[in-house]
């Protein structure tokens, strides 16, 4: 174990400064033997640290190493097993108990006895040691009798922990003293005697020193008696002086607490003046106040001034923080009660005031109002507002002092201008009315439209009218288009008229409603919330809703509640008090313009009523108001977005009804077809919407309702172009789809390029069936005949072979070529032309593309025949009877004819 305990400290402990003091060799209890080493080891410097560590081998088995330290002081209970009997088992247990077998009872005593004295030293309050034997807490320099052998050689490393080593001096002076005798390492008892003599002669010398020196110790021994007494003389004098004082002491220590009393009655005696100050401060309203408050005079500006002043300074005092304590006092609770008397005072003579104030100035304005009854404007009601405007700061005093009251006023106020607005806003929109009725009689002096229209233009109107009559509700077909045509030259109202007064009417009501709005918010201090929901973005929405709802191919026209747009809740990081706020400037405005949503619907139905194209502009512009408005949550921007969602109908109506007119148009069966009446209104209406949309932020509405009626109006020609008697399939078709794709690259509207290239590959693929159909086989025996060759060469037969059968002899070929000399083939080509001019229409002048068309067709079945010709019968120099020179001729001559 010794030779262990060299090795851990030199491998283990010397490189970290550190001493070993005890070491025993254990493995765990209850498991496989792996033996490691418990050890106990203490610093070298200070502060002292000791530390139990556990130590193994390393995985080479070279050197050891620390698998788990413990500070002594974690250690908490040491239990040795049986304190009678020897055994090799022990607990530690620090955070939990670790259980251990030792080597050799032995070791285990040593290394349990090294741990008790470095717990005793080092620790205050070690751990608690469990049957362990007494001995190995016995003081190790105790009684050793007991102790078996080897307990003794742990207490002196113990011991040796106060060894230290001699210092460089002491060893040279050892060094120096053995030199000077030269036995001193080959004869050490020669050496310890001479030591000897030296010792007795130095203490030789030091006794004569000493008996030297007594005279000078006794007078030493004097001078201290003499010290001695004079310092009992001094400690009787400050005893005396002590007991002269101890009275004064009582006397100061009485008078300063005399002194602490006063300072604390001063300063309380302040304290309570500057807070009976404060409260007099807080609660003294002046003279002149009161004066206001009782005698004010709120006619003049002056007097509202003052009065302002003394309400606010009377609120100042009422609303002043008092102690609790201090509103017990009855001067305090009088002074309040004869605040409250000045404030019911003051606050019932304001609201009378007020009261005949705004229904003075009601009647003052219906007086003034005749005098803009001729001009399509909203009278201004700016002197009303200026007139009240000084009294908003006592509004807002009365707010907060007497809301009942304040509550009453805001009624008195709107239901006065309420009556004078609603007849104000009807009139107005009556007037607007009459503007139409006076345009009307205008244009029917000067017999014509203000604006050209085209072709489709008036029909609207007269759809309206065939639709109300329908017993199906607003429906009608084509033929109630068709009829109005005539009419829409003589057509009273124009559109651009009715454009421009609708712009009018939105421009005079926004800042009619606007101004009503700020003076309001201004003057009954209400708030408005500046983070309004995005309306247009929620008329999308809905918009989307309404037609997942309502198909284009609906027949029923009933809108029921539900179909009727929501607004999208608000924004969620709205407080309540904003949204109830905000709510409540709406609610005001709606109780002073009861009438302006009704009145502003009426005229969009009355508009609507008149032509049907007026919902285009009037969603146009309303659009155009309600996505820049100033304010988008005020009154107004709600009521024009409730009125655009009426408009958004009015419009889908009025793409609905069109559908249903393609849909059920019927086409006349006496004469040939020609472009189809609703291809040309569908081109009018493109250069209408064009005109309205262009610039607008509604453009999408319009698209889709583009690809609805496109979509209608190819789905309706396939029909069209069947039930026709007269005119071919295919001739329908082509001139119809070119008259599209002519309208539709006129026009570049870019949501419809896949319907402008459809239109034109129906219309060149129905062209070339016409041809082929049409020019047939001009030659129909040459025809025949060659198609036979084709079959022989198809069969197998050599193409120089065919000639040798019968039936294809050359003779045979001849014989057919002559029956086809260049008159018949003008002649039959003459009687094509008639046929092809009785098909197609003058409208389109599609006849020049067509006998184009043709020539190519006959050019090509013509060089096709010489080709079999050339093959079949080769050197033969037998050649059709007409050239294609002739065959050119032909189609130019019957072309300028």
């Amino acid at each position: 174990m010794t030779t262990i305990k060299h090795i851990l400290q030199r491998e283990v402990f010397l490189p970290t400064d550190e001493r070993l003091l005890g070491v025993v060799s254990v493995t765990k209890a209850g498991k496989k033997k792996k033996t490691s080493f418990l050890s106990i080891a203490v610093t070298t410097e200070k502060p002292v640290q000791v530390k139990i560590y556990q130590l193994k081998k390393s995985e080479k088995g070279e050197t050891y190493k620390r698998k788990q330290t413990w500070e002594l002081r974690e250690l908490k209970t040491v239990d040795g097993k049986d304190a009678k009997n020897d055994t090799a088992e022990f607990d530690l247990q620090f955070e939990k108990t670790y259980k251990w077998v030792a080597s050799h009872p032995r070791e285990r005593d040593t290394f349990l006895s090294s741990l008790w004295k470095l717990c005793q030293r080092y620790l205050k309050r070690g751990p608690v040691f469990l049957n362990v034997p007494d001995y190995i807490r016995e003081d190790s320099l105790g009684v050793t009798d007991v102790r078996p052998h080897g307990v003794e050689d742990t207490i002196a490393a113990v011991v040796d922990e106060d060894y230290q080593a001699i210092t460089e001096k002491e060893e040279k002076d050892l060094e120096t003293l053995m030199k000077q005798c030269e036995h001193a390492i080959s004869n050490a008892e020669a050496f310890a005697e001479q030591l000897s003599k030296d010792l007795s002669v130095l203490d030789g010398a030091n006794i004569h020193s000493i008996m030297g020196s007594e005279d000078q110790v006794v007078q030493l021994m004097k001078l201290l008696d003499d010290g001695v007494r004079e310092t009992t003389k001094l400690e009787t004098k400050l005893n005396r002086y002590d007991e002269l004082l101890a009275s004064v002491k009582e006397q100061m220590e009485s008078m300063r607490d005399k002194d602490t009393l006063i300072h604390i009655q001063n300063k309380n005696h302040q304290s309570l003046i500057d807070e009976l100050e404060n409260l007099i401060g807080r609660l003294n309203l002046d003279h002149k106040h009161e004066k206001a408050l009782l005698d004010g005079d709120l006619s003049t500006p002056s007097g509202i001034y003052e009065s302002t002043e003394a309400a606010e300074e009377l609120q100042k005092c009422m609303a002043a923080e008092i102690h609790p304590a201090l509103m017990k006092m009855q001067a305090v609770q009088e002074q309040q009660k004869r605040f409250g008397k000045y404030r019911v005072a003051f606050a019932k003579r304001l609201s009378h005031h007020l009261n005949n104030l705004f229904i003075h100035q009601g009647n003052e304005m219906s007086e003034t109002l005749s005098r803009h009854a001729t001009d399509l404007k909203l009278p201004p009601h700016h002197s009303c507002h200026r007139d009240l405007t000084p009294y908003a700061e006592l509004m807002m005093w009365l707010k907060e002092a007497d809301p009942q009251s304040f509550q009453q006023l805001a009624k008195v106020y709107t239901n006065n201008l309420s009556r004078l607005y609603d007849k104000e806003v009807k009139d107005f929109f009556e007037l607007a009315k009459q503007r139409f009725l006076h345009a009307k009689t205008v244009d029917k002096k000067h017999g014509g439209l203000t604006v050209p229209s085209h072709r489709f233009e008036g029909s609207g109107s007269s759809l309206d009218r065939a639709m109300e009559t329908s017993p199906r509700g607003r429906t009608a077909s084509l033929q109630s288009l068709d009829s109005a045509d005539s009419k829409g030259s003589s057509q009273d109202l124009t559109r651009g008229k009715f454009d421009q007064v609708f712009e009018k009417i939105l421009c005079e009501l926004e800042p009619f409603c606007l101004a009503e709005q700020d003076f309001c918010v201004k003057f009954f201090h209400l708030t408005l919330d500046p983070h309004s929901d995005d309306l247009e973005s929620m008329l999308e929405d809905q918009t989307s809703k309404h037609e997942d709802t309502h198909s284009v191919h609906s027949h029923s026209s009933q809108h029921d509640d539900d179909d009727i747009w929501v607004m999208r809740p608000q924004n969620k990081a709205k407080s309540l008090a904003e949204r109830q706020l905000n709510e409540e400037v709406r609610r005001m405005m709606g109780e002073l313009f009861p009438s302006l949503e009704s009145e502003l619907l009426n005229f969009i139905t009355f508009g609507d009523k008149l032509d049907s194209f007026n919902s285009m502009y009037m969603l146009v512009r309303m659009s155009q108001h309600v996505i820049h408005a100033q304010d988008a949550g005020s009154f107004l921007s709600k009521v024009f977005a409730n009125v655009l969602v009426n408009i958004k109908r009015n419009f889908d109506r009025f793409i609905l009804h069109r559908i249903k007119a393609v849909e059920e148009y019927r086409i006349s069966k006496k004469n040939k077809c020609g472009v189809v009446m609703f291809v040309h209104h569908f081109e009018d209406f493109a250069h209408q919407a064009e005109a309205i949309f262009q610039g607008s932020d509604r453009r999408a509405d319009l698209d889709k309702a583009y690809s609805k009626l496109i979509r209608t109006v190819f789905e309706q020609l396939l029909r069209i172009s069947t039930d026709h008697p007269k005119t071919p399939k295919d001739v329908v078709l082509m001139e119809n789809y070119h008259h599209l794709y002519a309208t539709l690259s006129q026009l570049k509207i870019s949501c419809l390029e896949k319907e402008r290239k459809d239109a034109r590959q129906r219309y060149q693929e129905h062209l070339q069936a016409y041809v082929t159909t049409y020019l047939g086989r001009p030659l129909e025996k040459l025809n025949t005949f060659f198609e036979g060759i084709e079959s022989k060469v198809a069969s197998g037969v050599k193409e120089d072979e065919v000639g040798y059968q019968l039936a294809y002899s050359k003779q045979e070929l001849r014989k057919v070529i002559k029956e086809y000399p260049g008159k018949e083939v003008k002649k039959n080509l003459e009687h094509l032309r008639k046929k092809v001019e009785k098909h197609l229409c003058e409208e389109e002048n599609l006849f020049q593309v067509v006998w184009h068309s043709m020539q190519d067709e006959f050019l090509k079945q013509y060089k096709h025949f010489e080709h079999l010709i050339a093959k079949c019968y080769p050197a033969s120099n037998i050649t059709l009877e007409f050239s294609v020179e002739d065959i050119l001729q032909f189609f130019t001559d019957i072309a300028q004819a």
